[in-house]
C-alpha cells in the first residue's frame, strides 16, 4: 500500500497555516477535484477523499495536535465518515458548496414585488429650463395587461396550482456528499417559482400578465431646473411583478448652452459693448434680458468692465427661494483704424488735456487703448 502524504502537503499549506487558510486551501481543490467537475478522471473522486481527509483531520484543533506529534500513526482507528457514492448527481454542486460555506438557499418568491425605476434624458433649450412648462414625452415601459389585468389567463378563467410543485414554486433535491446529506431548494421549472400555472393563457399578453406599451406622459418643469436635475414622476416606472407596485420614473435634465447669458445658480452674466464717447460722456442703452431689452443707464466716466446689477432680472430658484439677479459687464470698445477728422480731434483732445504727442512718446490713441485695458 502506497504511503499517505503528508496532509500539509496534500491542501498545499504550511504547518503553522491558520484555519482560515487551510479552510481556504481545502475549498479551492474541493472544488477543483469534485468528481461532478471530473466525469472523464477516475482518479478525481479518490483525490477528493484524499484532499477531505486532509481537511477533517487539520480543521480540528485535537485531531491536528495529535497528527502534528505522531503523523498518519496518530490518525490509525480515526472515524472519517462516509464520502458518499459518487456516481450520482451533483447537479446542484456550487448550490451545495454556498450552503456548506454559510450561503443561503435561493428561494423565489410569489409576493407581490416593486416594478423597476425607468430613467429619461430631457433636453431643454435654455428658456425652456428659465420658465419652465409643460413637455409631454413617449415612455416605453411594461405594464398589466389590460385585459386580464396582470393574472396572465383569459377572461372568466383563473390560474391554478401547479401540479409538480404543489403551489409551493420550488422544488428540493436531496443529495448525499462527502459533508453529508444536503436538501437543494430550486425553482420550479413548471411555473417559474410562482406556484400557479396559467391553463387558459390571455391572447393580449400570452399568459405573461404583462405587456410592453409606449405611453405618452406630460411632464411639469419647474422654472429655473439646471442640467443633472433631476424630476421623479412616482409610479410612472414599469409595472411590479406578480401585480406589485410600479417604480417611479426620473426625468434627468440637460439644459442647452445661451448664445448671450452666462449662469451661475440662478444668476445671470452677459458682456455689452460700449463705445469710448459712451464710457466717458455717459449714455443710456439698451440690455438684453429673458423678458426682453430694458433701459441701462451708463454713467459718465465708467471704466472698462464695470459691471452693473438688474435685480430679480436672473433665474427663478428652482427651490422656490426667489429670482437671481443679471449682471451686466461694460465691455469699452477701442476704434482700431480713425479717419483724419477723428484724428485730428483727438489730438486736439490730447493738446487741451495737456497731452504731448511727439513720435518719442506714446500716442493719443495708444493712450485711450492702454487706459481702457484694450
Amino acid at each position: 500500500m502506497a504511503a499517505k502524504k503528508d496532509y500539509y502537503e496534500v491542501l498545499g499549506v504550511s504547518r503553522d497555516a491558520e484555519q482560515d487558510e487551510i479552510k481556504k486551501a481545502y475549498r479551492k481543490l474541493a472544488r477543483k477535484y469534485h468528481p461532478d467537475r471530473n466525469p472523464d478522471d477516475p482518479g478525481a473522486a479518490d483525490k477528493f477523499k484524499e484532499i477531505t481527509e486532509a481537511y477533517k483531520v487539520l480543521s480540528d484543533p485535537h485531531k491536528r495536535a495529535q497528527y502534528d506529534r505522531h503523523g498518519h500513526a496518530g490518525m490509525e482507528g480515526a472515524d472519517f465518515g462516509d464520502f458518499g457514492d459518487f456516481s450520482q448527481d451533483f447537479s446542484g454542486f456550487e448550490d451545495i458548496f454556498d450552503m456548506f460555506f454559510g450561503g443561503r438557499e435561493a428561494r423565489t418568491s410569489r409576493r407581490p414585488r416593486r416594478g423597476a425605476d425607468l430613467q429619461y434624458r430631457m433636453t431643454l433649450k435654455f428658456e425652456e429650463a428659465a420658465f419652465g412648462g409643460e413637455k409631454e414625452i413617449k415612455i416605453p415601459r411594461i405594464e398589466n395587461c389590460p385585459d386580464c389585468q396582470g393574472s396572465g389567463s383569459q377572461a372568466g378563467s383563473h390560474p391554478e396550482t401547479c401540479p409538480q410543485c404543489g403551489g409551493q414554486g420550488e422544488m428540493r433535491f436531496r443529495h448525499q456528499t462527502a459533508f453529508g446529506s444536503f436538501v437543494q431548494t430550486r425553482p420550479c421549472d413548471r411555473c417559474r417559482g410562482q406556484g400557479q400555472v396559467v391553463t387558459d393563457p390571455c391572447k393580449t399578453c400570452q399568459g405573461q400578465g404583462q405587456v410592453r406599451r409606449q405611453r405618452n406622459l406630460k411632464v411639469n418643469i419647474p422654472p429655473g431646473v439646471d442640467t443633472g436635475h433631476k424630476l421623479r414622476m412616482a409610479g410612472e416606472g414599469e409595472a411590479g411583478p406578480n401585480n406589485g407596485p410600479p417604480g417611479d420614473l426620473y426625468i434627468v435634465i440637460e439644459v442647452e448652452e445661451h448664445p448671450i447669458f452666462k449662469r451661475e445658480g440662478s444668476n445671470l452674466y452677459c458682456e455689452v459693448p460700449i463705445s469710448v464717447v459712451q464710457a466717458a460722456l455717459g449714455d443710456e442703452i439698451k440690455v438684453p434680458t429673458l423678458e426682453g431689452k430694458v433701459s441701462l443707464k451708463i454713467p459718465p466716466g465708467t471704466q472698462p468692465d464695470r459691471r452693473f446689477r438688474l435685480k430679480n432680472k436672473g433665474l427663478q430658484d428652482v427651490q422656490g427661494y426667489g429670482r437671481g439677479d443679471l449682471f451686466i459687464k461694460a465691455r469699452v470698445v477701442i476704434p482700431e483704424k480713425l479717419n483724419r477728422k477723428q484724428k485730428e480731434l483727438l489730438e486736439e483732445f490730447a493738446r487741451i488735456s495737456g497731452e504731448e504727442l511727439n513720435p518719442e512718446q506714446k500716442s493719443f490713441l495708444e493712450k485711450v487703448r492702454d487706459a481702457f485695458g484694450v
